[in-house]
């Protein structure tokens, strides 16, 4: 319906005041809001596979530090929002939030976990994983954050990295 100069100075043609009027037009919008619309959440495994595809250790090039512990601080506190409601306050895992949601979270300070490098490390927290854990890369996080929380993890919550890893200082 083409408006009119009237239309547009809100005065509309009288059938549109009229009750019955009124009443299709509510019965056509509470049909067309009643459809069944089949909502598909995303595959996961695809969405990190496609984060996967978007990874690149180039990401990091251009992160600098003032220092060592302005890295850790600040790794800490993206630590405190992003990841230690599952991972727990120390990277122990086993949090009732994880719990609660079935997820199996690992411990972060366990001898035996794979990730040792900082490499390894910020690719895990860029990509996520399909079990559960977000991908901070696409839709979350910063590099220069990833890169922080990476280094937190390892040379703070991890100090017996250190060995493997060598020193602080030194981590790319």
């Amino acid at each position: 319906m083409r408006l009119t100069k009237a239309m547009k100075h809100g005065r509309f043609p009288a059938f549109t005041k009229r009750p019955g009027f009124i009443m299709a037009l509510a019965a056509a919008v509470a049909v067309g809001a009643c459809e069944q619309k089949h909502f598909q959440p995303p595959n996961r495994a695809a969405q990190v596979a496609e984060a996967q595809m978007l990874y690149s250790q180039k990401l990091f090039d251009s992160v600098t530090w003032a220092s060592d512990s302005v890295r850790s601080f600040q790794g800490n506190e993206v630590y405190a929002e992003k990841c230690r409601r599952c991972h727990g306050t120390v990277g122990e895992a086993g949090t009732q939030y994880a719990k609660d949601r079935g997820l199996k979270v690992p411990s972060l300070v366990r001898p035996d976990w794979k990730y040792e490098s900082l490499d390894s490390l910020r690719k895990m927290v860029f990509t996520g994983h399909s079990g559960g854990m977000p991908i901070y890369g696409v839709a979350g996080i910063s590099p220069r954050e990833i890169d922080a929380v990476a280094y937190y993890v390892l040379y703070t919550l991890r100090p017996d990295v250190l060995g493997a890893a060598g020193e602080p200082g030194k981590a790319k």
